[in-house]
């Protein structure tokens, strides 16, 4: 892996250096730029029915229709690159050696078969050069990332993904896979999530390439799959998370584990991976579009945001 991630550096000419030496989007250099953020569940059976063509099924179309306005703002803005914070659910890492936070460096990630057999979609595309200059820059930025390559993705990224992007023959641009840890504590604060995105958006404004870069936080929102509290949700915690995370986010930084798995689950710490996405845009953006389906144990949430001139 090391000699691949050496020769990117060298063929990019240095391009990996810190931060600071670049000009910002607002300079005479050409860089990549962050034009939207996405918050998205990440639900498995997605996946699944997705695949077996339930998109007109009653129970899955309210579900399935509230991400085509987002795919179409992707398509219309010719979107490069998806910048995914998702979760490893056990596929690729394991509980002996779990990381805090892990980015994907490679040419292309295979889809994981997690039981229900491989999925027919091609393998998610990577650009090595820019996943290389973000990887350093989070160094650099005193983020110690774990760096994987030649792994497979899960549900965490590839559930919601088909629904996003097209994939026939291929994907139409790249995936910056960055995996956070929400299943084996200790997990990373709700802050550190936050911190971590505005690290990500100093990396993408200092590649210099012009890339059209949007960022997607997934997981979520209220959902608990196990124990006594199993099929818990809380719609009034949801709505209240997605005002937050778009006029407040600080006061969710401020927000315990416990904090989460009180008002929407066990498994509603996920949302600290949409603080991810949220730290990665700037202070003012507005929501362009919003759908919540609370259909299953999971409720099931798409969202899409633009900045706003300060």
């Amino acid at each position: 892996m090391g000699s691949r991630i050496d020769s990117a550096l060298h063929k990019c000419g240095g391009r990996h250096s810190p931060p600071a030496q670049y000009k910002t989007q607002d300079g005479d250099e050409s860089v990549a730029k962050i034009i939207g953020g996405i918050g998205t569940s990440h639900v498995p059976t997605i996946g699944v029915a997705y695949d077996k063509g339930k998109q007109q099924d009653p129970a899955w179309a309210p579900l399935f229709r509230g991400y085509e306005p987002v795919a179409k703002w992707l398509a219309e803005k010719q979107a490069d690159v998806l910048v995914f914070f998702y979760n490893d659910h056990a596929t690729t890492f394991f509980f002996d050696m779990y990381p805090t936070f892990a980015l994907g460096v490679g040419e292309s990630f295979p889809i994981a078969d997690e039981g229900a057999g491989l999925r027919p979609l091609p393998p998610i595309r990577g650009d090595v050069a820019l996943q290389a200059h973000i990887a350093e820059s989070l160094v650099n930025d005193e983020f110690d990332i774990t760096v994987f390559q030649d792994k497979p993705i899960d549900h965490g990224c590839a559930s919601p993904l088909p629904l996003l992007w097209p994939h026939k023959p291929d994907w139409p641009g790249t995936v910056v896979p960055i995996a956070i840890n929400v299943l084996q504590y200790p997990l990373p604060t709700g802050r550190r999530c936050y911190r971590l995105g505005q690290a990500v958006r100093r990396a993408i404004e200092s590649y210099p390439e012009d890339l059209r870069v949007v960022v997607v936080g997934t997981g979520g929102l209220s959902h608990q799959i196990h124990g006594e509290r199993t099929g818990y949700n809380d719609e009034a915690w949801d709505r209240e998370f997605l005002d937050l995370l778009e006029h407040q986010p600080e006061r969710l930084t401020e927000l315990k584990h416990v904090d989460y798995v009180e008002r929407g689950g066990a498994e509603s710490v996920e949302q600290i991976m949409w603080l991810s996405m949220r730290g990665a845009m700037g202070p003012r953006i507005k929501r362009l579009h919003l759908n919540y389906y609370l259909a299953t144990t999971t409720a099931m949430t798409v969202a899409l945001y633009e900045e706003e001139a300060a």
